[in-house]
């Protein structure tokens, strides 16, 4: 009897183990043949072949639009920063890197599936017209954005200096919707600059230096070396840095950046993607730090990307207390991968990591102190810091205009006076502690 029962369950266990190894092959083989190359190449060329042969309209296509149109739906499908450039967006894209291009002056980016501005520029027509960071752009010279993507809607912004772009925005905050016109300019970013928008760089009575960096580009590093040249020689006991609206740039300019207050050798950010060259460690390199110096990091909700990187590394290294809002979040990482035609793939490639580990991507940074401003506030600012963007307000009432000037900057105001503190905790509290300590 025992013998019997016995054999039974054996017998079960090989039928189950036999039926359930045919499904795990019957699966494997159904998806090895969903995903082999060759079958979806040769059912990419059937449609290709059916849709340039078929197509209504299809007199005037050729296999390189085709395929490009392609490429570009491929990319776009993967997230909101991959994209497929023909040689004329590739182009600009340097263009923008190296320092100028002609446009209206905001960083744009897909936010909750809308498309949202993440920062105006300083100095911009977007800035003048009292754009802000949060923003919803809902229409562009009257065609729905919903589902334009992001690559289209920044082609149909930028034109020739001069020109006119109409675009409507939604500001979640107040619920208002308002038609913009813009008029096109030559982008130039000084991506550096002092409190009043130029390089003077001067100090008033409390040595606190003030340092405004608006982009990561090309030359970011150098002037603000020069920058911090200038408000050592005033005397500068104090910095805040601000990357307020800053939307971001080129990861070696934020790696240069950082490392200005960083000791040799200390972990800037980390990458980590699928492939193995796209796992790195970025650490701070032999230089002139400035290391005895107390640091604020203004931040809000348009700085993004490389702004988080250098915000999240000075917070994590403890060497700057970072005031202000929530940031945007935008921590991948897209290598540009050049083609032989002149075009090029910007595909994302990794994701970028604080010195602690914490994964910046759709969770940005979180203030050391939180000081929170509301769009109208944040306009009132952008407003009061462009050169003749006050001036701009014709169309407002003189009570209006006069809340403008008024409006404080509770975020830059909070800063300093955490610094005043440390200031006076150094200087006179602290040496009256080890006095008595050694008494």
């Amino acid at each position: 009897m025992k013998r019997r029962i016995i054999y039974s369950s054996v017998s079960i266990i090989l039928g189950l183990n036999l039926f359930l190894g045919f499904l795990i092959y019957r699966y494997s083989a159904e998806a090895a043949i969903e995903d082999d190359l060759y079958d979806n190449l040769e059912l990419f060329s059937r449609v290709l072949e059916r849709v340039r042969s078929d197509y209504v309209d299809g007199e005037g296509l050729s296999y390189s639009s085709l395929i490009r149109s392609a490429l570009t739906g491929m990319l776009g499908s993967l997230d909101p920063h991959s994209q497929f450039m023909p040689p004329v967006k590739y182009s600009e894209l340097r263009k923008e890197t190296e320092g100028a291009f002609g446009g209206v002056g905001i960083v744009v980016g897909i936010r909750d599936d809308y498309l949202t501005v993440i920062s105006p520029m300083a100095d911009t027509p977007a800035m003048r017209a009292g754009v802000v960071s949060g923003d919803r752009i809902v229409q562009i010279e009257g065609r729905n954005s919903e589902r334009m993507g992001l690559q289209d809607a920044v082609q149909l912004l930028r034109g020739k200096p001069g020109t006119d772009v109409k675009m409507t925005v939604f500001r979640p905050g107040t619920g208002g919707r308002k038609e913009i016109q813009l008029t096109r300019a030559i982008i130039k970013l000084q991506t550096v600059k002092d409190f009043s928008g130029g390089t003077a760089f001067e100090l008033g009575e409390d040595k606190i230096g003030y340092v405004w960096i608006t982009q990561f580009g090309e030359k970011t590093s150098d002037d603000l070396q020069k920058a911090l040249d200038k408000l050592q020689e005033h005397g500068m006991e104090s910095l805040i840095l601000d990357l307020r609206g800053n939307p971001g740039g080129l990861l070696d300019q934020a790696v240069s950046v950082s490392e200005k207050f960083l000791e040799r050798g200390q972990l800037v950010v980390s990458t980590q993607g699928r492939r193995r060259e796209m796992r790195s460690e970025r650490y701070a390199r032999a230089g002139n730090p400035i290391l005895d110096v107390p640091m604020a990091v203004l931040v809000n909700r348009g700085s993004a990307s490389a702004s988080e990187i250098v915000s999240g590394c000075l917070q994590d290294l403890k060497r700057a207390i970072i005031v202000g809002e929530q940031t945007f979040g935008k921590g991948s990482v897209q290598s540009i991968l050049p083609l032989p035609d002149g075009s090029a793939l910007r595909l994302t490639t990794a994701k970028y990591y604080t010195p602690s580990e914490k994964i910046i991507h759709k969770q940005g940074i979180t203030p050391d102190i939180v000081v929170k401003i509301s769009s109208e506030e944040q306009e009132a600012l952008f407003l009061q810091r462009a050169p003749g963007g006050v001036e701009a307000l014709t169309h407002l009432s003189e009570e209006a205009v006069e809340k403008v000037r008024q409006t404080r900057d509770l975020q830059l105001e909070r800063a300093r006076e955490i610094l005043k503190g440390i200031d006076l905790y150094s200087k006179e509290i602290k040496p009256r502690r080890d006095e008595l300590a050694s008494q």
